[in-house]
């Protein structure tokens, strides 16, 4: 996150997270109550109908007693940074200074732990304001390593979610993410390479290149977000701590043969990992 009182010069800081310098001068304008509903129903509307457009969510919206006209509907939409998945799903755009790299995981057979980490963003709606999460996770396993929250989409949430991602886990052979700024910070793909991961960016309208972790989103909206109704981001910290704790120990999937996660990822380690 940006430091104020830190020695670096701001301008420096907004290069190393990939910040535009007049972005660090803008003061958002509140977000109106009316408005902050309208956003809560059209997450819920996109997670159950991901290919609808503005349109047809706006038709929704007025079936659901929300008069909104289309274009409303696309600037909240763009606020919350999402599309139809025919378009992938815009949580985070590229920057144009930014290398994008090629995926890599087409035809792969991913079968093992540390194999496969990936990484995405989404909107969480609370009942008073909406902010971002990030998570880390383990392809083969659907274990999630890390996560964190911010008020904004910069890339330092992101890079302190891979850090500990790494600390706690090792390192995986292969990093798969969109193509998003966040992802392509030098900060963030600094700590890939340093570390010697090879990188894997989704192609650009292809969400299916990701879709496990597009999965696991509609799972913490659903079984935590939307039934918790979250007031504050230190509440959703606590929430979702304890509803991840939950994913990974308890939450058993029917693709992975009734299994949890943990069960997945630590069978599934090679051994001088688990050793390490």
């Amino acid at each position: 996150m940006i430091d104020r009182q830190h020695a670096l010069p701001l301008t420096r800081q907004s290069e190393i997270l990939g910040l535009s310098r007049s972005s660090l001068y803008y003061k958002a304008a509140p977000v109106s109550v009316r408005d902050l509903e309208l956003m809560r129903n059209i997450d819920e509307i996109h997670l159950k109908y991901p290919f609808w457009g503005s349109r047809n969510i706006r038709d929704e919206l007025r079936s659901r007693g929300y008069e909104a006209g289309r274009g409303h509907v696309s600037t909240l939409m763009k606020k919350m940074v999402i599309a139809a998945f025919y378009q992938k799903p815009r949580l985070s755009k590229p920057h144009p200074a930014h290398k994008v790299y090629p995926y890599l995981l087409r035809g792969m057979e991913i079968t093992r732990a540390n194999q496969v980490w990936a990484a995405d963003l989404t909107y969480l709606p609370m009942a008073r304001g909406f902010c971002y999460l990030v998570a880390v996770m383990d392809w083969a396993s659907r274990k999630v390593l890390a996560w964190r929250l911010s008020n904004t989409l910069d890339a330092s949430f992101c890079t302190e979610a891979l850090e500990e991602a790494i600390m706690k886990y090792g390192t995986p052979d292969i990093f798969n993410t969109d193509q998003g700024s966040q992802f392509t910070a030098d900060a963030f793909i600094k700590i890939l390479e340093n570390h010697g991961i090879d990188i894997s960016m989704d192609g650009k309208g292809r969400w299916l290149d990701n879709v496990f972790i597009e999965r696991l989103w509609r799972s913490v909206k659903y079984e935590d977000v939307y039934l918790k109704a979250y007031t504050s981001i230190a509440g959703a910290r606590q929430g979702l701590r304890q509803y991840f704790e939950f994913y990974n120990r308890k939450r058993r999937h029917q693709s992975l043969d009734r299994r949890t996660p943990n069960d997945v990822y630590w069978s599934t380690l090679p051994q001088k990992q688990v050793a390490v």
